[in-house]
Protein backbone atom coordinates (compact mmCIF):
# COMPACT_ATOMS: atom_id res chain seq x y z
CA UNK A 1 0.00 0.00 0.00
CA UNK A 2 1.04 3.56 -0.72
CA UNK A 3 -1.53 5.57 1.17
CA UNK A 4 -4.85 4.05 0.09
CA UNK A 5 -3.38 2.70 -3.17
CA UNK A 6 -3.13 -1.11 -3.05
CA UNK A 7 -0.36 -2.60 -5.17
CA UNK A 8 -0.15 -6.17 -6.49
CA UNK A 9 3.45 -6.36 -5.31
CA UNK A 10 6.30 -4.19 -4.03
CA UNK A 11 8.12 -3.76 -7.35
CA UNK A 12 8.07 -0.29 -8.89
CA UNK A 13 9.15 0.74 -12.37
CA UNK A 14 11.22 3.85 -11.64
CA UNK A 15 10.82 7.08 -13.62
CA UNK A 16 13.24 7.19 -16.56
CA UNK A 17 13.56 10.18 -18.89
CA UNK A 18 13.18 9.24 -22.55
CA UNK A 19 13.85 12.61 -24.25
CA UNK A 20 11.29 11.66 -26.88
CA UNK A 21 8.32 13.98 -26.30
CA UNK A 22 7.00 16.48 -28.84
CA UNK A 23 6.37 19.94 -27.34
CA UNK A 24 5.95 18.20 -24.00
CA UNK A 25 3.43 15.67 -25.33
CA UNK A 26 3.83 11.91 -25.07
CA UNK A 27 4.72 10.45 -28.46
CA UNK A 28 4.32 7.03 -30.06
CA UNK A 29 7.59 6.13 -28.34
CA UNK A 30 5.89 6.61 -24.96
CA UNK A 31 3.03 4.38 -26.05
CA UNK A 32 5.53 1.64 -26.92
CA UNK A 33 7.87 2.23 -23.98
CA UNK A 34 5.35 2.65 -21.17
CA UNK A 35 3.00 0.10 -22.67
CA UNK A 36 5.82 -2.43 -22.82
CA UNK A 37 6.82 -1.85 -19.18
CA UNK A 38 3.17 -1.94 -18.10
CA UNK A 39 3.20 -5.64 -19.04
CA UNK A 40 6.20 -6.31 -16.79
CA UNK A 41 4.24 -7.62 -13.82
CA UNK A 42 5.39 -4.79 -11.53
CA UNK A 43 2.90 -3.35 -9.07
CA UNK A 44 3.42 0.31 -9.96
CA UNK A 45 4.90 2.27 -12.84
CA UNK A 46 5.99 5.91 -12.74
CA UNK A 47 6.17 8.17 -15.75
CA UNK A 48 9.45 9.91 -16.42
CA UNK A 49 10.01 13.34 -14.87
CA UNK A 50 7.00 15.24 -16.22
CA UNK A 51 7.52 18.99 -16.34
CA UNK A 52 4.92 21.37 -14.97
CA UNK A 53 5.92 24.13 -17.40
CA UNK A 54 7.86 24.47 -20.68
CA UNK A 55 10.81 26.08 -18.89
CA UNK A 56 10.70 23.32 -16.28
CA UNK A 57 11.79 20.69 -18.80
CA UNK A 58 15.31 19.26 -18.65
CA UNK A 59 15.39 19.30 -22.43
CA UNK A 60 13.10 20.41 -25.22
CA UNK A 61 12.25 16.72 -25.69
CA UNK A 62 11.04 16.20 -22.12
CA UNK A 63 7.56 15.04 -21.20
CA UNK A 64 5.26 17.72 -19.81
CA UNK A 65 1.81 18.16 -18.32
CA UNK A 66 1.21 21.88 -18.76
CA UNK A 67 -1.16 22.04 -21.75
CA UNK A 68 -4.37 20.47 -22.99
CA UNK A 69 -2.33 18.76 -25.71
CA UNK A 70 0.04 17.26 -23.13
CA UNK A 71 -2.89 16.04 -21.06
CA UNK A 72 -4.62 14.41 -24.03
CA UNK A 73 -1.44 12.70 -25.25
CA UNK A 74 -0.51 11.21 -21.88
CA UNK A 75 -4.15 10.34 -21.24
CA UNK A 76 -4.15 8.29 -24.45
CA UNK A 77 -1.17 6.27 -23.23
CA UNK A 78 -2.65 5.66 -19.77
CA UNK A 79 -6.01 4.67 -21.25
CA UNK A 80 -4.33 2.07 -23.45
CA UNK A 81 -2.44 0.67 -20.46
CA UNK A 82 -5.68 0.43 -18.48
CA UNK A 83 -7.15 -1.81 -21.19
CA UNK A 84 -4.46 -4.44 -20.97
CA UNK A 85 -2.66 -4.21 -17.63
CA UNK A 86 -3.64 -4.08 -13.95
CA UNK A 87 -0.51 -2.08 -13.09
CA UNK A 88 -0.98 1.13 -11.10
CA UNK A 89 0.29 4.22 -12.91
CA UNK A 90 1.57 7.37 -11.21
CA UNK A 91 2.91 10.60 -12.68
CA UNK A 92 6.16 12.11 -11.44
CA UNK A 93 5.81 15.90 -11.53
CA UNK A 94 9.00 17.93 -11.80
CA UNK A 95 10.68 21.24 -12.52
CA UNK A 96 14.30 21.08 -13.69
CA UNK A 97 15.29 24.49 -12.28
CA UNK A 98 18.85 25.46 -13.17
CA UNK A 99 19.43 22.09 -14.89
CA UNK A 100 16.83 22.92 -17.56
CA UNK A 101 17.50 23.83 -21.19
CA UNK A 102 19.88 20.95 -21.85
CA UNK A 103 20.51 18.65 -24.76
CA UNK A 104 19.50 15.00 -24.60
CA UNK A 105 22.25 12.74 -23.17
CA UNK A 106 22.97 11.13 -26.54
CA UNK A 107 23.49 14.64 -27.94
CA UNK A 108 26.08 15.44 -25.29
CA UNK A 109 23.76 16.68 -22.52
CA UNK A 110 25.30 20.16 -22.42
CA UNK A 111 23.40 23.30 -21.50
CA UNK A 112 21.63 25.10 -24.35
CA UNK A 113 22.02 28.86 -23.93
CA UNK A 114 18.96 31.12 -24.09
CA UNK A 115 20.49 32.73 -27.18
CA UNK A 116 20.74 29.38 -28.99
CA UNK A 117 17.91 27.74 -30.94
CA UNK A 118 15.81 25.65 -28.61
CA UNK A 119 17.24 27.20 -25.44
CA UNK A 120 15.56 29.22 -22.70
CA UNK A 121 16.28 31.05 -19.45
CA UNK A 122 16.57 28.71 -16.48
CA UNK A 123 15.36 29.60 -12.99
CA UNK A 124 16.53 28.65 -9.52
CA UNK A 125 16.52 29.77 -5.89
CA UNK A 126 19.72 31.76 -6.51
CA UNK A 127 21.67 32.93 -9.54
CA UNK A 128 24.18 30.09 -9.26
CA UNK A 129 24.83 27.84 -12.28
CA UNK A 130 25.08 24.07 -12.00
CA UNK A 131 28.63 24.11 -13.36
CA UNK A 132 31.24 26.84 -13.39
CA UNK A 133 31.09 28.71 -16.68
CA UNK A 134 27.49 27.80 -17.44
CA UNK A 135 24.73 30.36 -17.95
CA UNK A 136 23.32 31.35 -14.56
CA UNK A 137 19.66 30.79 -13.69
CA UNK A 138 17.36 33.65 -12.87
CA UNK A 139 16.71 33.75 -9.12
CA UNK A 140 12.98 33.34 -8.58
CA UNK A 141 11.21 36.27 -6.96
CA UNK A 142 7.96 35.93 -4.99
CA UNK A 143 5.74 36.17 -8.05
CA UNK A 144 7.86 33.57 -9.82
CA UNK A 145 7.61 31.21 -6.87
CA UNK A 146 3.85 31.66 -6.76
CA UNK A 147 3.70 30.89 -10.47
CA UNK A 148 5.67 27.67 -9.98
CA UNK A 149 3.43 26.58 -7.08
CA UNK A 150 0.36 27.06 -9.24
CA UNK A 151 1.99 25.20 -12.13
CA UNK A 152 2.49 22.17 -9.89
CA UNK A 153 -1.12 22.42 -8.69
CA UNK A 154 -2.45 22.75 -12.23
CA UNK A 155 -0.41 19.75 -13.38
CA UNK A 156 -1.82 17.77 -10.43
CA UNK A 157 -5.34 18.61 -11.55
CA UNK A 158 -4.47 17.42 -15.06
CA UNK A 159 -2.98 14.20 -13.64
CA UNK A 160 -6.23 13.59 -11.76
CA UNK A 161 -8.31 14.07 -14.90
CA UNK A 162 -6.26 11.64 -16.96
CA UNK A 163 -6.66 8.97 -14.29
CA UNK A 164 -3.27 8.81 -12.55
CA UNK A 165 -3.40 6.57 -9.48
CA UNK A 166 -0.92 8.78 -7.64
CA UNK A 167 1.67 11.54 -7.96
CA UNK A 168 5.33 11.55 -7.07
CA UNK A 169 6.76 15.03 -6.48
CA UNK A 170 10.36 15.22 -7.70
CA UNK A 171 12.51 16.93 -5.07
CA UNK A 172 15.75 15.13 -5.94
CA UNK A 173 18.67 15.00 -8.37
CA UNK A 174 19.52 18.70 -8.37
CA UNK A 175 16.25 19.91 -9.86
CA UNK A 176 14.37 22.96 -8.63
CA UNK A 177 12.98 21.75 -5.30
CA UNK A 178 16.27 20.07 -4.39
CA UNK A 179 18.01 23.34 -5.29
CA UNK A 180 15.92 25.14 -2.68
CA UNK A 181 16.77 22.49 -0.09
CA UNK A 182 20.54 22.43 -0.49
CA UNK A 183 22.74 25.20 0.98
CA UNK A 184 25.06 24.70 -2.01
CA UNK A 185 22.48 26.03 -4.46
CA UNK A 186 20.26 28.14 -2.18
CA UNK A 187 22.02 31.28 -0.97
CA UNK A 188 18.94 33.42 -0.58
CA UNK A 189 18.78 36.00 2.19
CA UNK A 190 15.01 36.05 2.62
CA UNK A 191 12.78 33.60 4.53
CA UNK A 192 13.33 30.96 1.82
CA UNK A 193 17.09 30.73 2.43
CA UNK A 194 19.58 30.35 5.23
CA UNK A 195 18.34 27.95 7.91
CA UNK A 196 17.12 24.43 7.20
CA UNK A 197 13.61 25.51 8.17
CA UNK A 198 13.72 28.32 5.61
CA UNK A 199 15.22 26.19 2.83
CA UNK A 200 12.48 23.59 3.28
CA UNK A 201 9.75 26.24 3.13
CA UNK A 202 9.21 26.44 -0.64
CA UNK A 203 9.34 22.67 -1.34
CA UNK A 204 6.80 22.16 1.47
CA UNK A 205 4.57 24.88 0.03
CA UNK A 206 4.71 23.16 -3.35
CA UNK A 207 3.82 19.83 -1.77
CA UNK A 208 0.86 21.38 0.04
CA UNK A 209 -0.40 23.02 -3.16
CA UNK A 210 -0.06 19.78 -5.08
CA UNK A 211 -1.66 17.67 -2.33
CA UNK A 212 -4.64 20.05 -2.18
CA UNK A 213 -5.12 19.90 -5.95
CA UNK A 214 -5.14 16.09 -6.19
CA UNK A 215 -8.03 13.87 -4.98
CA UNK A 216 -7.61 13.13 -1.28
CA UNK A 217 -8.10 9.38 -1.73
CA UNK A 218 -5.17 9.15 -4.15
CA UNK A 219 -1.64 9.26 -2.69
CA UNK A 220 1.04 11.87 -3.20
CA UNK A 221 4.62 11.11 -2.26
CA UNK A 222 8.07 12.62 -2.76
CA UNK A 223 11.38 11.57 -4.29
CA UNK A 224 14.37 12.95 -2.41
CA UNK A 225 18.12 12.96 -2.71
CA UNK A 226 19.25 11.92 0.78
CA UNK A 227 22.66 13.54 0.32
CA UNK A 228 24.49 15.76 -2.16
CA UNK A 229 27.66 13.69 -1.68
CA UNK A 230 29.45 17.03 -1.22
CA UNK A 231 30.86 18.45 2.02
CA UNK A 232 28.56 21.01 3.68
CA UNK A 233 25.74 20.14 1.32
CA UNK A 234 22.32 18.56 1.84
CA UNK A 235 22.64 15.44 3.97
CA UNK A 236 20.71 12.61 5.61
CA UNK A 237 20.08 14.60 8.80
CA UNK A 238 18.33 17.30 6.81
CA UNK A 239 16.53 14.66 4.75
CA UNK A 240 15.05 13.09 7.88
CA UNK A 241 13.79 16.52 8.98
CA UNK A 242 12.30 17.16 5.54
CA UNK A 243 10.64 13.73 5.43
CA UNK A 244 9.16 14.33 8.89
CA UNK A 245 7.67 17.64 7.75
CA UNK A 246 6.29 15.99 4.61
CA UNK A 247 4.70 13.21 6.64
CA UNK A 248 2.95 15.77 8.81
CA UNK A 249 1.44 17.20 5.62
CA UNK A 250 0.06 13.93 4.29
CA UNK A 251 2.97 12.57 2.26
CA UNK A 252 2.32 8.86 1.64
CA UNK A 253 5.92 7.71 1.05
CA UNK A 254 9.51 8.80 0.51
CA UNK A 255 11.37 7.54 -2.58
CA UNK A 256 14.99 7.67 -1.44
CA UNK A 257 17.68 8.44 -4.02
CA UNK A 258 20.77 10.68 -3.75
CA UNK A 259 23.06 13.12 -5.54
CA UNK A 260 22.56 15.14 -8.71
CA UNK A 261 22.90 18.64 -7.30
CA UNK A 262 26.58 19.34 -7.85
CA UNK A 263 29.17 18.34 -10.44
CA UNK A 264 31.59 18.11 -7.48
CA UNK A 265 29.75 15.14 -5.98
CA UNK A 266 31.87 12.16 -4.96
CA UNK A 267 29.94 8.88 -5.23
CA UNK A 268 31.21 5.31 -5.25
CA UNK A 269 28.18 3.38 -6.54
CA UNK A 270 27.79 -0.22 -5.44
CA UNK A 271 24.79 -2.54 -5.17
CA UNK A 272 22.45 -1.10 -2.54
CA UNK A 273 24.65 1.93 -1.84
CA UNK A 274 21.60 4.10 -1.08
CA UNK A 275 19.83 1.60 1.16
CA UNK A 276 21.10 2.98 4.49
CA UNK A 277 19.30 6.25 3.77
CA UNK A 278 15.94 4.54 3.14
CA UNK A 279 16.43 2.34 6.18
CA UNK A 280 17.05 5.28 8.48
CA UNK A 281 14.02 7.25 7.25
CA UNK A 282 11.76 4.23 7.70
CA UNK A 283 13.18 3.38 11.13
CA UNK A 284 13.02 6.91 12.54
CA UNK A 285 9.76 8.13 11.03
CA UNK A 286 7.73 5.02 10.27
CA UNK A 287 6.77 6.50 6.89
CA UNK A 288 6.66 4.16 3.89
CA UNK A 289 9.93 4.18 1.98
CA UNK A 290 10.90 3.17 -1.55
CA UNK A 291 14.49 2.00 -2.11
CA UNK A 292 16.29 2.62 -5.40
CA UNK A 293 19.81 2.42 -6.80
CA UNK A 294 21.63 -0.58 -8.33
CA UNK A 295 18.98 -3.06 -7.27
CA UNK A 296 19.20 -5.77 -9.91
CA UNK A 297 18.88 -9.25 -8.35
CA UNK A 298 15.69 -10.87 -7.09
CA UNK A 299 17.30 -12.14 -3.90
CA UNK A 300 18.71 -8.68 -3.21
CA UNK A 301 15.30 -7.06 -3.64
CA UNK A 302 13.62 -9.68 -1.46
CA UNK A 303 16.13 -9.13 1.35
CA UNK A 304 15.44 -5.39 1.28
CA UNK A 305 11.74 -6.02 1.91
CA UNK A 306 12.11 -8.92 4.36
CA UNK A 307 14.69 -7.06 6.48
CA UNK A 308 12.42 -4.03 6.78
CA UNK A 309 14.97 -1.77 5.09
CA UNK A 310 12.26 -0.39 2.78
CA UNK A 311 8.65 -1.08 1.85
CA UNK A 312 9.19 -1.32 -1.91
CA UNK A 313 11.99 -1.49 -4.45
CA UNK A 314 12.26 0.76 -7.49
CA UNK A 315 14.13 -0.44 -10.58
CA UNK A 316 15.25 1.60 -13.58
CA UNK A 317 18.17 0.31 -15.65
CA UNK A 318 17.59 -3.28 -14.54
CA UNK A 319 14.02 -3.00 -15.81
CA UNK A 320 15.12 -1.58 -19.16
CA UNK A 321 17.61 -4.42 -19.58
CA UNK A 322 15.07 -7.03 -18.54
CA UNK A 323 11.50 -5.75 -19.02
CA UNK A 324 10.18 -9.02 -17.55
CA UNK A 325 12.27 -8.68 -14.39
CA UNK A 326 9.23 -9.20 -12.10
CA UNK A 327 8.38 -12.46 -13.91
CA UNK A 328 11.90 -13.79 -13.48
CA UNK A 329 12.05 -12.62 -9.86
CA UNK A 330 8.76 -14.38 -9.09
CA UNK A 331 10.04 -17.58 -10.70
CA UNK A 332 13.24 -17.47 -8.61
CA UNK A 333 11.41 -16.76 -5.38
CA UNK A 334 8.49 -19.15 -5.86
CA UNK A 335 5.87 -16.40 -6.18
CA UNK A 336 3.17 -15.52 -8.69
CA UNK A 337 2.87 -12.55 -11.01
CA UNK A 338 0.19 -11.10 -13.29
CA UNK A 339 0.77 -11.54 -17.02
CA UNK A 340 -1.50 -10.69 -19.96
CA UNK A 341 -3.47 -13.68 -21.20
CA UNK A 342 -1.97 -13.17 -24.64
CA UNK A 343 1.37 -14.25 -23.11
CA UNK A 344 0.16 -17.16 -20.98
CA UNK A 345 1.47 -19.74 -23.44
CA UNK A 346 5.06 -18.74 -22.58
CA UNK A 347 4.73 -19.87 -18.95
CA UNK A 348 7.71 -22.22 -18.42
CA UNK A 349 6.88 -25.85 -17.67
CA UNK A 350 9.11 -25.77 -14.59
CA UNK A 351 7.02 -22.89 -13.16
CA UNK A 352 3.44 -24.05 -13.82
CA UNK A 353 1.93 -21.64 -11.29
CA UNK A 354 3.97 -18.56 -12.19
CA UNK A 355 1.19 -16.64 -13.96
CA UNK A 356 -1.72 -15.83 -11.68
CA UNK A 357 -4.96 -17.36 -12.98
CA UNK A 358 -3.40 -18.65 -16.22
CA UNK A 359 -5.43 -21.13 -18.26
CA UNK A 360 -4.55 -21.93 -21.85
CA UNK A 361 -6.12 -24.53 -24.09
CA UNK A 362 -5.98 -25.06 -27.85
CA UNK A 363 -7.91 -27.13 -30.31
Amino acid sequence: MIGQLALANRIIVAPMCQYSAEEGSASDWHMIHLGHLALSGAGLMLTEATAVSPEGRISAQDLGLYSDQNEAALGRVIAAIRQYSPIAVAVQLAHAGRKASSRAPWDGGRQVLPSEPGGWQEVGPSALPYKAGEHAPLALDRSGMQRVREQFAQAARRAARLGADGIELHAAHGYLLHEFLSPLSNQREDEYGGSLHNRMRFPLEVFEALRSAFPAERPVWVRVSATDWVANGWDIEATVAFARALGQRGCAAIHVSSGGLSSAQSIKPAPGYQLPFAKRIKAELGIATIAVGLISEAEQAESIIVSGTADAVSLARAMLYDPRWPWHAAAKLGAQVSAPKQYWRCQPAQYPDLFRGARFGQR
